[in-house]
């Protein structure tokens, strides 16, 4: 089991900046891909970001694109989503989470579904004012 908490949300302006932490406990991640997800008040929840293993592999949303930046610190087992540029539409509780089945190379190395995940953290609420 890992456990997963997220830390860095809050209040920000449009145009501004927040850097999310997802600090694992328990066990390393060092060999689990790791994805951030976001939900919006009634919206589904949605992909964001994903990093592979050794973090040499990335996906973004289309949304995200350009603005965020995904990153892991494996000797600190911590994983990290810079938000850039943040926009009101980025308003929602974000989410890290783990995918200890996750191949170091390929197709399943940077989950992009809920289902390819095991592990998730309880999530910290971003706001973007306008």
């Amino acid at each position: 089991q890992v456990q997963l908490v997220e830390s860095g949300g809050g209040l920000v302006q449009a145009g501004g900046s927040l850097r999310l932490s997802c600090a694992a406990s328990g066990r390393a991640i060092s060999t689990y891909a790791m994805g951030w997800f976001r939900q919006a008040p009634g919206k589904e929840r949605e992909f964001v970001a994903s990093i592979s293993r050794t973090g040499s592999s990335t996906k973004y949303a289309v949304f995200v694109k350009g603005r965020f930046i995904v990153s892991r610190e494996n000797a600190k087992n911590t994983v990290y989503l810079q938000m850039n540029s943040l926009k009101p539409e980025d308003t929602a509780v974000y989410d890290c989470a783990a995918d200890p089945n996750a191949w170091t190379m390929g197709s399943r190395s940077i989950p992009t579904t809920t289902g390819e995940y095991d592990y998730w953290g309880q999530g910290t609420q971003v706001t973007v004012s306008s």
